[in-house]
């Protein structure tokens, strides 16, 4: 089986040993390049897509001879007898190229997002325990860096997708700790998500609600009034009523 890690440092896997690494890669068009063929794999990429991502800001006079010399360069690197003998290559036709990989490939990215699914399908069944596993996944995969230094824009969109995740993680995680008696460290989860994004209500109700199972109903009252004071003062809105029912809650 194939492990491809776009996450953290560039790696790739043949049956637990590393064949690729992100050193192999000659600067930041080859990795971002290969990045984003391994994540559009189900599609041919037109090398004016290609040259759009890698030059973003406008492609060379000789585009075309630099795109070819990146992409050779990757198909190079893919032909190790480890990858080459599973079927990894990169074809090209017609003006375009794709990515070719076994149907059973996985991939850090898309194993973060099966994961979150799965844990929040999960606690909508009211299964708390089989939610933890695959949030700790996502969460895991979510908290690595997504090829440091790039600023393209997808590479910025991937970066957005991978905090949203980890947001929804971290809930989850929070949940299933809440389900299981440890509210310290769902404090922990929901406090971690507010980093991320500190206007999340859904996350500040899971702190309400730590704080108070944890004997700490001062605590959640004053998560409460963190919230409103945010919201009042930055956006002009009050919390809403799910919230304000978890506060009375807490005055009960």
């Amino acid at each position: 089986m194939i492990r491809i890690y776009l996450t953290g440092r560039i790696a790739v896997e043949v049956e637990g040993e590393i064949v690729l690494r992100e050193a192999q890669f000659r600067g930041r068009q080859e990795r971002l390049a290969f990045a984003y063929m391994v994540c559009a794999r189900a599609r041919t990429i037109p090398r004016e897509e290609l040259a759009m991502l890698l030059w973003p800001e406008g492609s060379p006079p000789a585009w075309s001879t630099a795109l070819s010399a990146v992409v050779s360069r990757l198909r190079t690197l893919l032909a190790s007898d480890a990858l080459s003998n599973e079927g990894v290559e990169i074809t090209r036709g017609f003006g375009q190229h794709q990515m070719v990989l076994p149907p059973d490939t996985w991939v850090d990215l898309e194993a973060a997002s099966y994961a979150i699914d799965a844990a929040e399908g999960a606690l909508r069944a009211g299964e708390p325990k089989r939610a933890f596993g695959p949030a700790t996944v996502a969460a895991t995969i979510a908290r690595r860096p997504f090829l440091s230094g790039d600023e393209s824009a997808w590479a910025r969109r991937e970066r957005e997708k991978l905090e949203r995740q980890r947001v929804r993680a971290l809930e989850c995680q929070a949940e299933v700790w809440l389900a299981n008696g440890e509210p310290p460290l769902a404090v922990e989860a929901a406090q971690e998500a507010l980093t991320i994004e500190p206007f999340r209500e859904s996350a500040y109700r899971l702190l309400m609600r730590s704080h108070a199972l944890a004997g700490n109903r001062a605590e959640g009252v004053l998560a409460y009034h963190d919230l409103r004071s945010r919201l009042v003062s930055e956006l002009g809105t009050d919390p809403s009523k799910e919230t304000e029912a978890v506060y009375l809650e807490l005055l009960a």
